[in-house]
């Protein structure tokens, strides 16, 4: 296997962000953002934002749909961690 920068990787994960899983989690009010990604280890850290930030059901959505994904076509990613947004901001959240 030939070895990529760090720089290819990240361009690889953002493009798959952008074109796979933001289009399915922002059907929910969601939105998924890269932070950085560990070569030494393989770990992608990622930020759950929108509905998807402290909702249950994202745990699932990140394990079972971002992380296998990500490591079917990004082979360097061994570990997907998911981060809640600090700013959240639920836009469904009516305040009457």
């Amino acid at each position: 296997m030939i070895d990529r920068t760090k720089q290819e990787i990240v361009d690889d994960i953002e493009k798959l962000l952008e074109t796979k899983v933001n289009p399915s989690v922002q059907a929910h009010g969601g939105i998924v953002k890269y932070i950085d990604f560990d070569t030494t280890t393989g770990a992608l850290r990622l930020q759950m934002s929108g509905a998807c930030s402290g909702c249950a059901g994202s745990t699932q959505t990140l394990k079972y749909g971002v992380e296998n994904m990500m490591k079917h076509y990004v082979p360097e990613i061994n570990l997907v961690i998911g981060e809640d947004d600090p700013n959240f901001n639920d836009p469904y959240y009516k305040n009457d």
